[in-house]
């Protein structure tokens, strides 16, 4: 009942979890048989930092990585760095803005795996610049085993990032992912060569990257700009534009201010790049 008691005063300071608190609430009214996952993960929980790692710790726990011992990693990495629990927030709100299958703030956080990778990245980041490399290793390992989806801990990933479907993702150790950017399946930020200088992409701000599509080395790809699906982006890309093909190419503007929101994937109508 405390903790209860402190879930909802939290929530009374915080929109995005009295959000997804509200929801869980209808969803157990609506459907008994989720009480029980619903109550565990959210409804008990003191705050969404404190449901994240109690949802990563279910999914990632091993016989020799229990589920507490995860929590307790997590907890400490939200404890230590409070922008974590920030970019969470922005990571939600991007999936219940861009995904028409997401109509709720609550479906992320219990269902959606591209959403829980990234979460997961999170904790594994953090724990590389804590120089706990060995660990990093692990959650990077259970998340591609589990979610399908294998980031380098040294990755650098912004906030308000939405991975749709999320199945077959690599993003390799010096890429760089901007703020508010979306991507689709199957999506390859690779290196070229096996240096271990930096060899990985930029990828800017709001940038739109469709499914099965390769950027491939040092390369940057400019804010608010869209790569078309199944291309293989090798050049730097200018702002605001649309690339498609194998190699890709300029093929027009990017068709709006912001690609990755709107999740337009459509490069018929663009109007032609001079």
């Amino acid at each position: 009942m405390i903790a209860q008691n402190t879930a909802r005063t939290s929530a009374k300071f915080d929109p995005v979890w009295s959000r997804i608190r509200r929801e869980a609430e209808e969803m157990v009214s609506a459907e008994p048989l989720m009480a029980s996952l619903v109550h565990a993960v959210v409804l008990q929980a003191r705050s969404l930092e404190a449901a994240i790692s109690y949802r990563l710790a279910q999914k990632l726990a091993t016989d020799d990585m229990p589920q507490m011992l995860i929590r307790q990693i997590c907890n400490e990495a939200e404890a230590s760095d409070p922008e974590i629990g920030e970019a969470i927030r922005a990571d939600i709100a991007a999936v219940e803005e861009r995904d028409p299958a997401c109509h709720r703030y609550v479906q992320p956080l219990l269902f959606f795996k591209g959403f829980l990778a990234i979460e997961t990245h999170r904790m594994a980041h953090w724990l590389w610049r804590q120089g706990r490399k060995d660990l990093s290793y692990f959650f990077q390992m259970r998340s591609s085993e589990v979610f399908g989806v294998d980031i380098h801990p040294a990755a650098r990933i912004g906030r308000g990032v939405m991975i749709d479907h999320a199945h077959s993702i690599v993003i390799g150790e010096t890429a760089v992912v901007g703020d508010d950017v979306s991507m689709l399946h199957s999506v390859t930020l690779g290196g070229t060569g096996k240096a271990e200088e930096d060899r990985h992409p930029k990828i800017g701000n709001g940038v739109l990257i469709g499914a099965g599509a390769s950027v491939l080395g040092n390369i940057r790809i400019g804010d608010c700009s869209r790569i078309a699906a199944g291309s293989v982006v090798l050049k730097d890309v200018p702002p605001c534009k649309t690339v498609a093909g194998v190699p890709a190419r300029i093929v027009g503007e990017a068709g709006c201010a912001r690609p990755a929101a709107s999740m337009d994937q459509m490069v018929a109508d663009i109007v032609p790049s001079s």
